[in-house]
């Protein structure tokens, strides 16, 4: 279990960035660079809607739209898409649904986010929150997630990892992934094939561009 510093508070969406890539959420929160793709255009229309706000009532379920969270234990803070609060005897249950593009993934960056959420829900209402969903705008389905000890260990995991780095202002290396960074939108800026080799190799290549042209 970690205790935040004194610092401005972590967004709950730089989580799903440092699970991703820690390099690319350094980028992002600390150098302040960003670069728009296919995948992040979609992501900003399916966020449209729920960023929009407001409260409903579906079939007896309270469900409150673009809800401002924060856990000043971790020192995160963030937006849920949508919040269901699951009525039970006297009091009721929150639910975090987060709404995605595309479809399921193979890591966990997005469980780490709606984790993040959850926690923060919890500390803000005193009730346990066991579980959340994400919905994904390709299947048209929920997937539902359960807040175990380890994904609760790997979010709490992920803040430290990426307080390390912000508190630090050094940007990580790359470590280069072939299919997460063709789909990064920072993957011109960042340049992983570059970057990641050896100071030294880069050094005698550029010696011998020089020679080359000559005087």
């Amino acid at each position: 279990m970690i205790e935040a510093q004194e610092t401005e508070s972590i967004p709950i969406s730089a989580l799903q960035h440092a699970v991703y890539c820690l390099r690319q959420a350094a980028l992002i929160h600390l150098e302040r660079l960003w670069a728009d793709n296919r995948l992040t255009a979609e992501g900003a229309v399916l966020h449209a809607v729920a960023d929009k706000g407001g409260k409903r009532l579906v079939k007896g379920v309270r469900r409150v739209m673009a809800l401002a969270v924060s856990s000043r234990r971790l020192g995160i803070s963030g937006v849920c898409d949508m919040v269901e609060f699951l009525p039970q005897v006297g009091f009721e249950v929150p639910f975090p649904v987060e709404y995605k593009r595309g479809k399921p993934k193979l890591h966990r960056a997005d469980e780490v986010q709606l984790c993040a959420q959850a926690i923060c829900l919890e500390e803000m209402t005193g009730i346990n929150v066991p579980s959340g969903a994400l919905f994904y705008a390709e299947t048209h389905r929920r997937i539902p997630v359960t807040f175990d000890s380890t994904l609760r260990s790997l979010t709490e995991a992920t803040v430290a990892d990426l307080l390390n780095v912000l508190t630090s202002g050094h940007t990580p290396p790359p470590t280069p992934h072939k299919s997460r960074c063709r789909a990064c939108s920072l993957v011109e800026l960042c340049r992983p094939n570059v970057c990641s080799r050896p100071v030294l190799a880069w050094r005698h290549d550029r010696l011998q561009e020089i020679l080359a042209v000559g005087p």
